[in-house]
């Protein structure tokens, strides 16, 4: 199977899924569409009538969401779940791009593009109409920007990204670590070798405690001078430009919805907690006390962990930027306050970036984590569906 018949096929798989979706919302209790998707539809039915999508409770996100599916209040309901599984598409294809880039060959790089495509998670997130399919096309764009010397575009999509989605901020001190001088050749691309993944230094050189200290010294010495030689021309660009471009529109939102927006869409995501459909550590916790409130101060405390593990990952592997950026997503929704199964799909459209340089095999380790991982998911879910439906716990 090539490229285009497994692009056939998920267009496919993905248009039943639709039909199927309409049919389960009209006949069984609990609804295959996303509750985030009523909310972006409303909030897009009111930008079509000229008023604020912040009327509409609960609407957290940039405008420029709820003017992409204006289209749902004029053409169709679904409008939005089908931009939303063309990204998700899209995303499949930019797998495929980056990893061809990287010499990858053809039979694993399409085993890589199906990770992505028919992964239950990833090819149910976008019929359902929910929105995270586009910020994963953005980010595996911008890749493919810095991969090629692009920095201007690179900035631009970058900056418009974090506007869009703001968790993407992360990613700013490695985009900017791989633009240094070290990192471009003549023809100001980045030297792919310098993203040569770090897992292929020889294993048995760690085997002794001389080894393994002497590869410690030599990835935190990597990263000093990555940090030494930060500021050059292309990075500076890449940070002014791309602030620019989020400034840019943060202020013409401001403009039209005024402290609506700026509460909304950016201040509430920094002292965010949620009782229910939660899978974070901090949950418990949360759900005990949410009826008391929480300070300010305990509300902005959870970014220290965070903080110091995005720093430690970025030190250690920045050099290997697919691989820096699934490390840190993983790490950046593993801390959260709050955890949806949306957010998994952050860095499910990074990990097939790094398979074709992964020892484990489908079977038995590969098979044995992914039973885990579903039971999991199931398992925590039937515990939500009783509470919240049943009302039986």
């Amino acid at each position: 199977m090539d490229l285009g018949r497994m692009l056939c096929f998920s267009v496919i798989l993905r248009l039943l899924l639709l039909l199927y979706g309409e049919w389960q919302d009209s006949h069984m209790e609990v609804r295959y569409t996303d509750v985030d998707y009523l909310v972006f539809s409303d909030a897009a039915a009111l930008v079509s009538a000229a008023r604020s999508p912040f009327e509409r409770s609960t609407y957290r996100y940039s405008p420029i969401l709820a003017f992409l599916l204006v289209p749902n209040s004029i053409v169709h309901r679904s409008w939005g779940k089908l931009l939303f599984s063309a990204a998700d598409l899209f995303v499949g294809v930019f797998i495929y791009r980056i990893l061809k880039e990287r010499c990858v060959p053809e039979k694993s790089r399409l085993w890589c593009v199906a990770a992505w495509l028919f992964n239950p998670f990833t090819f149910t997130i976008g019929t359902r109409g929910n929105c995270e399919p586009i910020v994963c096309a953005v980010v595996l764009w911008i890749i493919i920007c810095l991969m090629n010397g692009k920095v201007f575009q690179a900035a631009f999509w970058y900056g418009l990204v974090v506007h869009f989605r703001i968790y993407p901020i992360i990613y700013a001190l490695p985009f900017v670590i791989v633009l240094n001088t070290k990192n471009v050749g003549t023809s100001r691309k980045p030297i792919l070798s310098q993203w040569a993944p770090l897992q292929n230094i020889p294993r048995e050189r760690s085997s002794s405690k001389v080894s393994r200290a002497s590869l410690l010294s030599h990835n935190i010495s990597c990263a000093w001078v990555s940090l030494r030689t930060i500021i050059t021309k292309d990075a500076v660009f890449f940070g002014f430009f791309s602030g620019s471009v989020f400034f840019t529109w943060t202020a013409l939102f401001f403009h039209l919805y005024g402290w609506d927006f700026l509460n909304e869409a950016l201040l509430y995501h920094l002292t965010r907690t949620d009782p229910r459909h939660n899978f974070s550590i901090y949950f418990y916790h949360i759900y005990l006390r949410h009826q008391q409130g929480f300070s300010v101060l305990e509300k902005l405390a959870s970014f220290l962990p965070q903080l110091m593990v995005q720093l430690c990952l970025v030190l250690r592997f920045a050099r290997d930027l697919p691989f820096c950026l699934l490390l840190q997503t993983v790490a950046f929704v593993s801390f959260n306050k709050v955890i949806t199964a949306q957010y998994f799909v952050w860095f499910f459209c990074l990990l097939p970036l790094v398979l074709p340089w992964s020892r484990m095999k489908i079977k038995w380790k590969g098979l044995l984590c992914i039973s885990i991982w579903m039971g999991s998911q199931v398992h925590w879910l039937m515990w939500a569906y009783l509470l919240e439906f049943k009302e039986n716990v």
